[in-house]
């Protein structure tokens, strides 16, 4: 058995997020052919799409309260192997309804990952009493980054779709499988607590900020190319850079973010880390030059990078609830932060513009800096 503070748990964790992110975009590039095969038109692919949302939301809370009862191992590998087994059938649904409902139990797998490895992570970062959410946060982007470039490879030597899950699935299951073992076999330390509990006092402020910042990247992921190119600051060809940018330089500071929290604290990486986003919304927003609106996007993903993980390490600290029901309600609210988020956008674009609705993700972030001694203040960790 290993102990929450050792290298093998820590890469246990590690191959979690990973599989995580690797899982969820392998799924990406084969969006096309389901529409193809399927022969649907726009509205109801993304109804389809909608499942995954809805899946994650509905099983996120589940296992929020198994996690916090019983511990995270059992809900991870089973949430692991799930999302590889239903991976291939997302390749061979043969009409909508079926496709809706391998959709739903794919998000569903997602959820019930996504709450159960980051209530692992708080455990395992408790233990080792330094600075470890970053990283285990950048390996879900370096997955994301892989499953799409895998998936991507295989479909362009001509292997069919199938073939390609199953090959991808098959590495899912051997990730989970060495993972296995050296993932905590205990409980959870809150397993007298109780099974729900709805967000409160200082979480209540940790979902707010955690759905803000999420939000922000949602809104970023389907609006931000729109907004580079209707301003004229980019061609329409080359509007995919925006994003491209935010998500290196995302990478890049939670890679580097364990050791600037270290040495910094969690209080200067929220609210520097809030000041650098907002410095980014608003070159963005102001400045007439592409090359500068870029770097402005550049500035968005390097100083929200570590902004979640500090939210979900404050989560693990505080006293007000249980740490599996806090992770809990960070990871369903930041869920609905990134499912919303494009539509409120959309919504209010429609209304007074998308740069204005631009400048409303601005104030929405500037809560991040202007919170962040309140934040940290309760743990002591300032």
């Amino acid at each position: 058995m290993f102990s929450a503070d050792s290298p093998a748990t820590r890469l246990a964790t590690r191959i979690a997020f990973l599989v995580a992110g690797f899982g969820v975009s392998c799924w990406a590039p084969l969006v096309p052919f389901a529409k193809q095969r399927l022969a649907i038109n726009d509205g109801q692919l993304g109804l389809l799409l909608l499942c995954i949302g809805i899946g994650s939301l509905c099983s996120m809370t589940f296992t929020g309260v198994i996690s916090a009862r019983y511990g995270s191992r059992r809900p991870i590998m089973l949430a692991g192997l799930a999302m590889a087994i239903i991976l291939p059938f997302l390749a061979l649904a043969p009409s909508s309804l079926t496709l809706g409902a391998a959709l739903f139990c794919f998000g569903g797998a997602l959820g019930s990952l996504d709450v159960a490895m980051n209530v692992h992570a708080v455990e395992v970062e408790r233990a080792a009493q330094q600075p470890l959410m970053s990283g285990f946060h950048a390996l879900f982007s370096v997955g994301g980054f892989s499953g799409s470039t895998a998936m991507t490879f295989l479909l362009s030597t001509q292997i069919t779709p199938q073939t390609g899950t199953l090959l991808c699935a098959a590495v899912m299951v051997l990730a989970m499988l060495y993972a296995w073992p050296r993932l905590l076999k205990q409980s959870a330390p809150d397993s007298e607590g109780p099974l729900f509990a709805l967000p409160h006092g200082i979480v209540l402020l940790l979902a707010v900020l955690c759905a803000v910042t999420f939000l922000a990247e949602g809104a970023l992921l389907d609006w931000g190319a729109l907004l580079v190119t209707g301003k004229g600051l980019v061609a329409a060809a080359q509007g995919g850079l925006a994003y491209m940018l935010f998500s290196i330089a995302m990478t890049a500071g939670r890679l580097s973010g364990d050791w600037v929290t270290a040495r910094i604290g969690d209080r200067p990486t929220l609210f520097w880390g809030g000041v650098v986003a907002v410095a980014g919304f608003v070159a963005v927003l102001t400045v007439p030059v592409g090359l500068l609106a870029l770097a402005g996007f550049v500035l968005i993903g390097l100083g929200a990078s570590n902004v979640v993980p500090v939210l979900f390490r404050q989560a693990g600290r505080q006293k007000v609830m249980p740490p599996g029901l806090a992770v809990t309600a960070l990871t369903t609210t930041g869920y609905a932060g990134v499912l919303l988020g494009p539509a409120a956008i959309g919504f209010v674009s429609k209304q007074v513009g998308l740069s204005n609705a631009f400048w409303m993700l601005v104030v929405l972030m500037a809560l991040v800096p202007l919170t962040a001694g309140i934040v940290t203040r309760h743990s002591g960790q300032e």
